[in-house]
């Protein structure tokens, strides 16, 4: 299993870069995430509202914490998910409820970065996290 860059980390390193760089910096995050077998890749573990298809799937670690796996079809839409996932992986559910993810986001600017298509889906990547951790807390 892979171990989720620290997201103070990656913010540091996202400051420092021109917008080009800070595009690669988000395909290199989607690229480093853990392979995700097709066989999950299904209409259930879809996330709904994303320009590119992108695929999410929890699973719980054997101490309860939540370890997901996602995928997208767009390398970038990728990178995004893997910033999104950068604050919440193997973290315990109570934990992640109690992260606001959009808030730990929000100085990644990722809106003034990426086109609107780009972004449109975060708000329901969070929720699908989300909604995991809820449940299974």
């Amino acid at each position: 299993m892979s171990t989720a860059p620290e997201i103070a980390a990656l913010l540091e390193e996202y400051e420092f870069l021109d917008a080009d760089d800070r595009y690669r910096l988000l395909i290199d995050l989607g690229r480093a995430l853990e392979p995700m077998p097709d066989a999950l890749k299904t209409d259930a573990t879809l996330v709904r509202g994303c320009s590119a298809s992108v695929w999410v799937y929890p699973t719980r670690l054997p101490d309860g914490r939540l370890h997901f796996l996602a995928d997208s079809n767009a390398a970038i839409t990728k990178g995004i998910i893997a910033l999104v996932l950068a604050s919440v992986q193997d973290h315990a559910p109570a934990d992640i409820l109690a992260t606001d993810i959009t808030a730990t986001l929000a100085p990644f600017d990722l809106s003034r970065q990426l086109s609107s298509n780009r972004t449109q889906g975060i708000p329901n990547m969070i929720a699908l996290i989300r909604e995991t951790a809820a449940r299974l807390a």
